[in-house]
């Protein structure tokens, strides 16, 4: 009876035997070769192939988690076009003659190298995307069959030094009831990938796999972060008690889906659902949403090698509308830059993409598309209730700008005959400080005001998020994101306006109590978090977060602000 303690990855506990995963071992030798050429089209073989393997495992990702984790495999097949990386590995067989597989995981190690040396967790992400990539190439490379998981036909828990992101995505939770690794990080892809398919997981235990032997029989609880091998019978009661409280924890969660969102005293707020895709509306359904807070439409854009036609997107839209019912669906127009690229479009890379050519900048620059995708959503507002949001919104300028392009569009698709919904709510998401500040004069120019807090964050606080330098700065409960916040509220209920938040925020458990207090409308997150924060907010009471929020205001520090709620709420 050993106990081990690793990193809780993806919560849920499971019982089952250990299960040895071997990836295996890709021996790469330097050879010396004559025909260049044969080589190189070698390489491009095994590129097309992993290609082809890549595209696969994503749809089934898509058709089981949705395509916004499926997009972690779109990095996967834009590594294998990125130019830098193929043409290193192309040059370094031409000048060298070495052969492909030598070349390549020179370049990978050199590139990996020098991700994992930067002080930033997505670009360390990016070296373990490269690992898994260049892994499956060189196997196509040397002839070596990967192991696909897949194809387990037992009750087992997975053992294994580590787990790509496309192993995990593999996973067949009927049979896989967990999994345990030496390495590994609660916010990999291949740990968003298992909590997204509900598999127990424990990460970073170092050495499992020298303590562990093959059929010992496992516990692993995805809560706490601790493995018991070969438990007695004491241990094995002790967790399986706690399963089934967790297991009743959820089911009574589920009974509030059918509720609406009240304080203890009666005041309404609307819990609405974050997608990417129309296969979220099962969980949207499930979890007793309340409405479409953020519909992310960059996913139409980066699954495709092309545009999606204003047919495509008027189909897509549709069925949205008519999926919800009526209740409120708020769209935002295409927002890329920044960390979500889209190669086809072909721009260049920017110094800091966070504060270049994105959203509604490249809407307005790249009219055409910004058009195709209005006409889309105005043919589409007849099937439901129907909002739509700029994001990135910095002036009013701009504003004035989309909206105009927007009553064209409207023009444009009446003289054709087409029926369009007169109610239209046309609203601004508000992530940048200087849109903050002049709130008051955008509340009287729109429908609603939805609060991004995720780049209003940074952007206040001159921080990149995915900078761990500055990672210090990035910090949720500071009260100048607070007063931020609390005056575009004010400014937007003084023209009758309703305002929403759509960050991490609107699901944060010390944020919650503040926002309520501030009188916000709407709160928008993943749809799984909507049950436990409607069960949050059914214990406050609306009169008692009024005076929380005002205490906040008054605030300094972040601390200041976490020890406060703590000491009004925890009471």
């Amino acid at each position: 009876m050993i106990q081990i303690k690793g990193i809780a990855a993806s919560q849920g506990i499971s019982f089952a035997k250990a299960y040895f995963f071997n990836n295996p071992k890709l021996e790469v030798l330097e050879k010396k070769i004559v025909n260049t050429s044969e080589e190189l089209l070698k390489l491009d073989s095994a590129i097309e192939l992993s290609r082809r393997e890549l595209k696969l495992i994503k749809e089934k990702t898509s058709e089981m988690i949705g395509n916004d984790k499926a997009n972690i495999f779109e990095a996967h097949l834009l590594i294998l076009e990125d130019e830098e990386y193929i043409e290193t590995v192309k040059t370094d067989i031409i000048s060298k003659e070495i052969n492909a597989e030598y070349a390549l995981k020179e370049t990978s190690d050199m590139f990996i190298h020098m991700f994992e040396s930067m002080n930033n967790k997505y670009m360390k992400e990016r070296a373990s995307d490269i690992k898994d990539v260049s892994k499956r190439i060189i196997a196509h490379l040397l002839g070596v069959s990967l192991p696909n998981p897949s194809l387990i036909n037992e009750k087992v828990i997975i053992v294994a030094n580590d787990l790509t992101p496309s192993q995990v995505a593999q996973l067949n939770h009927k049979y896989i009831k967990g999994f345990v690794t030496n390495i590994g990080g609660k916010n990999s892809h291949s740990s968003i990938i298992s909590r997204q398919l509900g598999i127990p997981a424990v990460v970073g235990t170092n050495n499992i796999t020298s303590i562990i032997k093959n059929g010992d029989f496992l516990i692993v609880d995805g809560t706490t972060g601790i493995v018991e091998i070969n438990p007695n019978n004491e241990i094995l009661k002790k967790y399986k008690e706690k399963k089934e409280i967790l297991k009743k924890e959820k089911e009574n969660l589920y009974k509030l889906s059918l509720l609406k969102t009240e304080t203890a005293d009666n005041k309404k707020i609307i819990l609405s659902s974050n997608i990417g895709t129309l296969k979220d509306l099962q969980e949207v359904k499930k979890n007793g949403s309340e409405g479409i807070g953020l519909y992310r439409t960059e996913f139409l854009y980066m699954t495709k090698g092309e545009l999606p036609t204003e047919e495509e997107q008027f189909n897509i839209y549709k069925q949205i509308l008519l999926n919800m019912k009526n209740k409120s669906v708020v769209v935002r127009t295409l927002d890329i830059g920044g960390d979500k690229r889209v190669p086809y479009l072909g721009y260049p890379n920017e110094m800091n993409p966070f504060l270049g050519c994105r959203a509604i900048r490249l809407c307005l620059k790249e009219k055409n598309i910004f058009k195709t995708q209005l006409r889309a959503l105005i043919r589409a507002s007849i099937y439901g209730k129907l909002c739509i949001m700029f994001p990135m919104i910095s002036t009013l300028t701009e504003l004035r700008e989309a909206k105009k392009i927007f009553e064209e569009q409207k023009i444009i698709l009446k003289k054709k005959g087409y029926k369009i919904a007169e109610n239209i709510e046309i609203g601004v998401m508000i992530e940048v400080p200087s849109a903050a500040i002049l709130s008051d004069f955008f509340s009287k120019e729109v429908d609603f005001i939805s609060i991004g807090t995720n780049d209003l964050i940074q952007y206040t606080m001159a921080a990149d998020r995915m900078n761990e330098n500055v990672s210090y700065l990035y910090q949720p409960y500071n009260p100048a994101v607070f007063r931020l916040i609390d005056f575009i509220i004010k400014s937007a209920h003084n023209e009758n306006k309703w305002v929403g938040i759509c960050g991490e925020m609107a699901s944060d458990p010390i944020a919650i109590p503040i926002l309520v207090g501030m009188g916000i409308d709407e709160l928008s997150m993943t749809s799984t978090s909507i049950l436990k924060v409607r069960k949050h907010i059914k214990k406050l009471k609306f009169s008692e977060m009024k005076n929380l929020s005002k205490k906040i205001l008054m605030c300094r520090t972040s601390d200041e602000v976490i020890s406060v709620v703590e000491k009004e709420i925890i009471k």
